[in-house]
């Protein structure tokens, strides 16, 4: 049994010795042309390299602003039975990397349109369409945000001053647009601050104009010191009229009607009792302060109310004006600004094409497809020195025929 099994044995290695130094000579044979696929793909490669335009990369690299949560801490601690929703939410929100938010920044539509338009890249890249501009602009532009917590720019271009001026202008745009959008939590109540103070100024104009127009109706100024001149105006008026009313009874025992005296003390009287009667239950005239009597209650009540719309608001605006002032404080503690800590300048070395690597992947590949060709030349050579019924002739036969 085993006598059987060494012979095999014995006969499939001799096999694989067989086949192995059959590839030998088959590499040995071909030895030329493997070398010539390989030099010549490898020089072809190597003249490609030499052709294609270098490329030139400028980087520039950024220390955004970190985010704080004390500012969130403290408002979550005075919302009660709400601070674990928003601090489950603040917690899922905080597992993310905050230079994302600064990196979607760069990426946004909004800083590519304002690059397209600044160094008009549609005429540069000659494209049609703003949408054609922007894929180009993204696939020379690599925004990416390291575990070190800075962000790099780099811009790809064959000019290496215009790479370096476009990778600056990057951080430009988002200096831009982190002043015009609220980031951090400071910014954010700046922010809220500003648009209260905004709505609460429009709020106050309205109602000291409502204030303006029912002092011109009413002719209430100060409804205090108006209200006491107006009375002391009716008593003055009411003790004159008694007092004259007692001379014209006296005049009468010694002086007829007739009397010029006597008619002119009657017409004192009934100009003065006019005069009553308009303070009483009359209508104030253009530019007349003395409101009469009759209609103090309702006129000082409308007064009071627009007044009180006036003073409310002007409350609101102080106290929303000293939080504002705060916010702002905050947000400049915040360090809300992007610091740049590589600035892009122009580069010294081309970034592309890799001639070494493009060189050596042309070697490799000649030196491949060398012994694929090897392998075929030599199956073709054996088949024509075996081919006895002559089958290699009668193919060329049937092809010449075809012509």
């Amino acid at each position: 049994m085993s006598e059987n099994v060494k012979p095999v044995a014995e006969q499939t290695i001799a096999a694989d010795e067989i086949d192995l130094l059959d590839v030998l000579i088959v590499l040995a044979r071909q030895k030329k042309w493997i070398t010539g696929c390989t030099i010549g793909i490898g020089g072809a490669a190597l003249v490609a390299s030499l052709l294609i335009t270098p490329i030139f990369t400028s980087t520039a690299k950024i220390m955004p602003p970190q985010q704080q949560s004390s500012g969130l801490a403290a408002m979550m601690g005075q919302l009660g039975a709400l601070a674990g929703a928003a601090g489950a939410a603040g917690s899922i929100a905080g597992l993310k990397n905050p230079n994302d938010l600064y990196v979607g920044m760069l990426q946004s539509q909004t800083v590519a349109d304002n690059l397209i338009r600044r160094f008009k890249l549609k005429e540069r890249f000659e494209s049609n369409t703003m949408v054609d501009t922007r894929a180009t602009l993204d696939k020379i532009s690599n925004i990416t945000a390291g575990k070190d917590g800075l962000i790099g720019i780099s811009v790809d271009d064959k000019d290496p001053k215009f790479a370096a001026e476009l990778a600056n202008a990057y951080v430009d745009e988002l200096i831009k647009l982190t002043q015009t959008l609220a980031v951090t939590d400071a910014a954010q109540q700046r922010l809220f601050y500003e648009k209260q103070m905004q709505t609460t100024k429009d709020k106050l104009a309205q109602a000291e104009i409502a204030l303006k127009q029912t002092q011109e109706k009413t002719g209430m100024l100060q409804p205090d010191g108006q209200v006491q001149a107006i009375i002391a105006n009716v008593a003055q008026l009411k003790a004159t009229i008694a007092a004259k009313e007692v001379e014209l009874a006296a005049m009468r025992s010694f002086a007829t009607e007739q009397n010029p005296d006597y008619i002119r003390t009657q017409q004192e009287i009934q100009g003065l009792k006019a005069q009553l009667a308009k303070l009483e239950q009359g209508q104030p005239e253009a530019g007349d302060f003395m409101v009469p009597t009759g209609k103090v209650p309702q006129t000082g009540l409308e007064y009071v109310r627009k007044l009180r719309d006036v003073k409310y608001y002007e409350t609101m605006f102080e106290l929303l004006a000293k939080q504002y002032e705060l916010a702002k404080i905050n947000e400049a503690k915040d360090s809300s600004t992007i610091q740049v800590l590589d600035k892009a300048t122009p580069p010294d070395w081309k970034s592309k094409p890799k001639r070494a690597l493009i060189t050596l992947g042309g070697l490799f590949m000649g030196f491949f497809v060398g012994v694929i060709g090897a392998f075929v030349r030599e199956s073709y050579r054996k088949s024509r020195e075996q081919d006895a019924s002559g089958r290699w002739k009668a193919l060329g036969l049937a092809l010449k025929q075809n012509r």
